[in-house]
């Protein structure tokens, strides 16, 4: 496998050589997932992509559709720890990021305060029923989420690299539910929707599930690699115009003086700033995946609902027309041109 490099476009050996580790990398952990997940290679590559770029990404889909199975299995290839936080009602911060308690030395007999980690502390978290718990409780993953760190009684405590936060949402039973705030929503890189399987998909499916199973991964890449892999993604070139029309994709969703029409009915907010960011880090990723050392605009586009969804609000006449945030994103990659000049 080579990776495509444009021209003009300087870079060294070993980012070379990393790509070129990345991608195989990729398509191993692919096909060691399709050992044990059927279809959805979609949602796959946008869970791959959230650990290659070091995202956090919402899960939405209804219940029995492998999503607690398939970030068990990603963590399970990777080798990497793995903890599923189920989010209920009576949920406290502490029981997310852990407590402080006495503990008595059997030889002194003296008392001190010890800190006992919560399941937070592992590599890949499961938020699972996120929307089940009250804000409170939801605020205790932000600061996880956003620093890789957390904070108790005063003290803080590093989260071990590579960390992800990976949340699901069930769409169907809102009763009882806690939505969660814009601000939380918007630190998700991605809004990944997971769907029904065709016929053929889920007949395969019962009959595995229904005899003996043994699977045993080949675990080709490491924690470290991905942490490498982050970096180097980073490192990925992405021209002007490439910027330039992923921040004029997210503008156009924002309501304002020069907007498009359907912008202004349908939308209250658009998306923020870390939209483009997300656009253009996620582009680069995708972009190494497909073994390509630049990002173009296709990679753009093809992230603009991941990106986008999520982070669009409708107003009472969209949603009483039963307009999609799905159905926005199309109209805006229609409206918005491609800049003539670029790659």
């Amino acid at each position: 496998m080579t990776v495509t490099i444009p021209q003009g476009v300087t870079h060294g050996d070993d980012d070379l050589a990393l790509a070129e580790r990345l991608k195989r990398g990729y398509d191993d952990i692919r096909t060691e997932i399709a050992k044990l997940i059927v279809g959805q290679e979609g949602v796959v590559d946008l869970v791959l992509l959230s650990l290659f770029t070091g995202g956090n990404s919402l899960i939405v889909g209804v219940p029995g559709l492998a999503k607690t199975l398939l970030i068990n299995t990603v963590a399970q290839v990777l080798d990497l720890k793995f903890s599923r936080i189920q989010f209920t009602p009576d949920l406290m911060p502490s029981d997310i990021t852990g407590t402080e308690i006495i503990q008595e030395d059997p030889a002194s007999g003296a008392r001190r305060m010890q800190f006992v980690p919560g399941p937070i502390f592992a590599n890949v978290v499961l938020a699972d029923e996120i929307n089940r718990t009250p804000p409170k409780t939801q605020a205790a993953l932000l600061e996880a989420m956003q620093e890789h760190r957390v904070t108790v009684q005063g003290q803080t405590y590093l989260l071990s690299e590579p960390f992800f936060v990976f949340a699901t949402q069930n769409p169907i039973e809102l009763e009882g539910t806690y939505p969660l705030p814009e601000a939380q929503i918007d630190r998700f890189m991605f809004e990944i929707i997971i769907d029904y399987l065709s016929e053929e998909q889920e007949i395969e499916v019962v009959r595995a599930t229904t005899s003996l199973q043994r699977h045993r991964f080949q675990r080709a890449i490491s924690g470290a690699d991905i942490v490498s892999f982050q970096e180097l993604v980073r490192r990925v070139p992405a021209a002007e115009p490439v910027a330039r029309y992923a921040v004029n994709l997210t503008r156009a969703s924002r309501p304002g003086p020069g907007s498009p029409d359907f912008v202004k009915e349908w939308i209250s907010y658009g998306a923020s700033v870390r939209a483009p960011q997300h656009l253009l880090l996620g582009g680069k990723a995708r972009a190494l995946m497909q073994g390509r050392f630049h990002v173009g605009f296709e990679d753009v586009r093809a992230l603009a609902k991941p990106v986008l969804r999520h982070r669009i609000i409708r107003n009472f006449h969209a949603e009483s027309e039963r307009v999609t945030p799905d159905q926005i994103v199309d109209r805006l990659l229609e409206y918005v041109p491609l800049p003539r000049s670029g790659m």
